[in-house]
């Protein structure tokens, strides 16, 4: 039985959200305002996170954002009424798993739901075991989820570890943007693929020592990245 936290602030959407995800079997929590909703994500196990952007007192982006930088890396569905593609991409950004633009069917929600629950379970599944890598001053502690460089450690948003690891645990491998986009965030967000550079080139201002000649992760022309394997 999966625990759902459900923040929306229209009652007629929160009340069909409400009936279907019970249909499904999840117990839910429900909030109707921002900081409310904020501080039971904070202080309550949950499996997924339904989060309207727009909603009073603190705002979705604000949460996603706050609750990453926290390292609390519960599922968070996105629901706004907004459409452009740079909304989108913020939600993205900040730690967003998936995210829906009303009007949406209760089908394509559900659908949604179970594909981040399906993406658990597979997480769950998967018994490799976590190492510590290492490459001349940067290490790599994925058990901890910690990253130090020379010594000091550097505050990567759980993305961006996501995508160091990755890079990381297969040195010289390159990827395409589109291959990590589909690794690290998942389908749903096929089409986005300049999220990854946006990641890329944020990672390489936290580690790399000459951002014009890069020393950790480099870039396989038309193709994408790769992380050093002559280190």
């Amino acid at each position: 039985m999966k625990n759902v936290l459900l923040i929306e602030d229209d009652m007629h959407i929160k009340d069909l959200l409400e009936m279907h995800l019970r249909d499904m079997g999840c117990t839910l929590e429900m909030a109707t305002n921002g900081r409310t909703g904020y501080e039971l994500a904070l202080n309550q196990p949950f499996d997924l996170l339904v989060l309207d952007v727009m909603l009073p007192e603190k705002d979705g982006i604000e949460i996603c954002r706050d609750l990453r930088a926290r390292e609390i890396k519960t599922p968070i569905l996105m629901l706004t009424a907004r459409s452009e593609e740079v909304d989108k991409i913020i939600g993205l950004e900040t730690g967003a798993d998936d995210y829906l633009t009303k009007p949406f069917s209760i089908r394509e929600f559900l659908a949604r739901v179970k594909a981040i629950f399906r993406r658990m379970e597979l997480n769950k599944a998967d018994d490799r075991p976590l190492r510590l890598l290492q490459f001349e001053m940067l290490e790599i502690d994925q058990e901890k989820r910690k990253v130090s460089l020379n010594g000091q450690r550097v505050d990567l948003t759980p993305k961006e570890f996501d995508l160091l690891s990755l890079l990381a645990e297969h040195p010289g491998t390159s990827y395409s943007r589109d291959r990590l986009l589909r690794l690290i965030w998942g389908y749903e967000f096929e089409g986005y693929e300049h999220t990854v550079n946006s990641h890329i080139n944020r990672l390489r201002a936290k580690i790399e020592p000459d951002l014009s000649n890069p020393k950790y992760i480099l870039t396989s022309w038309g193709v994408g990245y790769r992380f050093n394997d002559e280190l």
